[in-house]
């Protein structure tokens, strides 16, 4: 039996009562497990008869093992009952835990906080065109011609822009040299923004075997805090210099680098390519508009705990992008002078906006009764094993390990649901 009370906006206490049977029995398995391993004289491990444990001990002892048995049970029956919706953990107080009498006690819940939803249907977005202008077909096909270029060295020359040069530096900061501040045969290329900023621009016009000081002040955010604002000088020399030759953009072009015979029908394709991209960009920007436009009309609180869960989760996951650059997190922390909290500070803005998106989404699925049927899951399973090369049955047996009655997909299925309706009753502004 349960009582569910709100006390704050999304914060309430369910008051639970379990009756004398059930504490009886949770108090019988209790002592059958604790018993195993009690020695008490003139009796065989594990074969002392209860009321002789509980006169040498006291059925106290049994408590805390009965509470681990019957507090789970209980309240999640509960849960279910009041038809509440948690979000974290409980915080549990026992009022009352004796044998022969019921178990009381409270548990203090943060629920899934209630989304008034404002207008979600007939949400205006901005009319913008997808056509591909000629600069910008000018510009991909500039972009192909650079990649397709011909590295090749100058013998004789200076450093233009956009050139690859190969040189050895060393960096001091009044008079000393700084961790990290010297290489040799380092390979640059000029224009990539890759080192301090005006450590480039300040490398053309170098010739061959030239050496030149570079004064260059680092910026006030730099990334290692003993350097930010730092003035330095670095020393350099010029080993070589590789220059990039484009290729004829002609019919011969288009035969190395596509299945095409003439250029034509290549840069055709690629004008193709750039309109589909520029079509699927567009319908993600409306999708976008759309969506802030029904998150901002929605009133809603979102729980803290919800949002530290998320901060967690996008932790996670930048920590696991560095470890695939071979960078532990620790050491990133280390090397930024950036503490977990400040890490954690960065990520709570996007963590409340993706957290508050996700609950008015999921309100506006309800309010729609926006249901995912079996064969809408089998059809997702299908493409990922399309997508994967694995066979269909594997695929969902994987699924089923991970996501028991593929709760998670059906969910995600039914969130893109919901962006799909919110889109076809968009209006064009």
């Amino acid at each position: 039996m349960a009582k569910w009370e709100k006390t704050a906006v999304n914060v309430g206490v369910l008051e639970i009562e379990v009756d004398e049977s059930r504490v009886a029995e949770a108090l019988e398995r209790a002592f059958k497990k604790v018993v195993r391993d009690v020695n008490v004289p003139g009796f065989r491990k594990g074969k002392v008869p209860r009321k002789i444990f509980e006169r040498r001990f006291g059925v106290e002892s049994l408590y805390q093992e009965a509470l681990d048995l019957l507090l789970p049970e209980a309240y999640s029956e509960a849960v279910l009952e009041q038809e509440i919706d948690p979000v974290d953990r409980p915080q549990i107080d026992i009022t009352q835990m004796e044998a022969g009498k019921p178990l009381l006690f409270k548990a203090t819940v943060t629920v899934r906080p209630e989304v008034t939803l404002g207008e979600y249907k007939g949400i205006s977005y901005e009319d913008k065109s997808t056509e591909v202008t000629d600069e910008e077909i000018a510009e991909e096909l500039a972009t192909i011609q650079k990649s397709h270029a011909e590295l090749r060295n100058i013998e004789d020359g200076q450093i233009e822009d956009g050139d690859s040069v190969t040189i050895d530096f060393r960096g001091t900061v009044e008079g000393e040299l700084f961790e990290g501040g010297e290489a040799e045969n380092y390979q640059l290329e000029i224009g990539s923004k890759t080192f301090v900023p005006g450590f480039e621009e300040q490398l053309i016009g170098l010739a061959l075997g030239q050496e030149r000081d570079i004064e260059i002040t680092f910026p006030e955010d730099y990334h290692v805090k003993s350097l930010a604002g730092q003035k330095a000088i670095f020393h350099v020399k010029l080993h070589e210099i590789k220059r990039r030759v484009l290729p004829e953009l002609d019919d011969e072009f288009a035969k190395d680098v596509s299945e095409f015979e003439t250029f034509e029908e290549y840069k055709k394709s690629v004008v193709e390519n750039l309109e589909h991209q520029r079509a699927h960009e567009r319908e993600h920007e409306i999708e976008n508009e759309i969506i802030e436009k029904v998150v901002a009309g929605a009133t809603l609180e979102v729980p803290d705990v919800m949002v530290e869960q998320e901060i967690d989760a996008q932790l996670n996951e930048f920590g696991q992008r560095l470890a695939q650059q071979g960078i532990p997190l620790d050491a990133y922390k280390e090397f930024t002078g950036a503490t977990t909290e400040e890490l954690r500070q960065q990520f709570r803005e996007d963590a409340i906006r993706r957290v508050k998106t996700s609950l008015v989404i999921e309100a506006v699925a309800k309010a729609e009764a926006l249901e995912v049927s079996d064969e809408a899951v089998d059809l997702e399973l299908q493409k990922l094993a399309d997508s994967s090369g694995l066979p269909f049955d594997r695929v969902k047996e994987i699924f089923l390990t991970r996501d028991p009655g593929f709760i998670s997909l059906r969910a995600d299925l039914q969130m893109k649901a919901a962006i799909r309706l919110l889109v076809e009753h968009g209006v064009k502004a």
